[in-house]
């Protein structure tokens, strides 16, 4: 599938980053006031999971469906490894944290960043990872080549593919398939729950405006020359209309997930705001050097500056720190000063 592709090359772009600059934040400009958005700002908040206060341990052996149409048992979850950065911060959250023993690149949260690399971009090492003798591997669908997983399935470990996240609506599925495949259904429900208050607490606190504030999502990766522009399937879209925004992108009529920034796609999508990844940000020089893609200056929120930037390893998540994503976007666009 083309979004299945996209998906991986943008990961890629993503890791190749990650490894180039290491894990600090970017940085920016505060706020513009109550009710504009707000331009960049630097994160003050440590990047960190917050596992549940009293999680339950696996009850196994447990059978489950995969998301690529088979069944799999999983016998012990002494040794786990998640193939995303997303699942292994729904394992960490779970409570797990100290029986996983790899990662991939983009799992940049502390609990998680002394693990040894087995995923770049979706591209795993089926050596790095049978080398660690792990009792169970989680993947997703994008997860790959093919050839690596069948030989990680070939040597008898279980692997258990979780559907992709693409909206608010897969974050209780995904902490569900999850928490299945380990054995920990009650922790699961437990986290799905609490991840749902999280949420529902930060959309009720959105204040009510009469105009919605158009917000394009830009991926940009300045150091690989990648410049793009959201549309209806980039996976932004429902957070920003859960922030109380339109989705300037999927609003001018983008219908596929990303396509290449123009001057002429920008005037059509007439963006308010600019959504990117932090090190996107970075990686193109800040808002200064934002500004200076084709057609952004051109635009309401180019010419006032207005850039809202989320840490890259959360924004898309749509996992346990979701809430955390969706308030940082709501006091950005809506000017609150942490």
């Amino acid at each position: 599938m083309r979004r299945t592709r996209l998906a991986g090359a943008l990961t890629a772009v993503l890791a190749l980053a990650l490894t180039a600059t290491g894990c600090g934040d970017g940085s920016g400009h505060g706020s513009d006031g109550p009710g504009a958005p707000a331009t960049a700002r630097t994160a003050t908040t440590p990047d960190r999971v917050e596992p549940l206060a009293d999680p339950a341990g696996p009850r196994l052996p447990v059978t489950v469906p995969s998301a690529d149409g088979r069944t799999v048992t999983v016998t012990s979850a002494d040794r786990i490894v998640p193939l995303s950065g997303s699942l292994n911060e729904i394992v960490f959250t779970l409570g797990l944290g100290g029986k996983v023993v790899a990662r991939d690149i983009t799992a940049t949260f502390a609990q998680a960043a002394g693990l040894p690399v087995v995923t770049r971009a979706h591209d795993v090492s089926a050596e790095s990872v049978l080398s660690l003798r792990p009792t169970v591997v989680l993947a997703e669908s994008t997860t790959g080549p093919a050839e690596a997983v069948a030989q990680i399935r070939d040597a008898g470990i279980p692997l258990v593919v979780v559907k992709p996240a693409k909206e608010l609506a897969d974050v209780g599925t995904r902490i569900d398939a999850v928490a299945a495949a380990l054995g920990v259904r009650d922790s699961g429900t437990t986290l799905r729950e609490r991840t749902r208050q999280r949420i529902d607490a930060v959309r009720k606190g959105i204040p009510a405006r009469e105009e919605k504030p158009r917000v394009a999502f830009l991926y940009v990766r300045g150091s690989a020359a990648v410049y793009l522009l959201g549309g209806a399937e980039s996976g932004a879209s429902s957070l920003l209309e859960a922030a109380g925004a339109v989705d300037a992108g999927k609003e001018s009529g983008l219908t596929k997930d990303f396509t290449p920034l123009t001057s002429e796609a920008l005037a059509q999508a007439a963006p308010d705001a600019i959504l990117v990844m932090r090190k996107g940000l970075e990686s193109v020089g800040g808002v200064e050097g934002l500004v200076e893609l084709p057609g952004v200056a051109q635009t309401p929120a180019g010419a006032g500056k207005r850039v809202v930037a989320v840490d890259d390893g959360v924004l898309l998540n749509y996992g346990p720190r979701t809430d955390q994503v969706l308030k940082s976007l709501v006091g950005q666009l809506y000017g609150e000063r942490k």
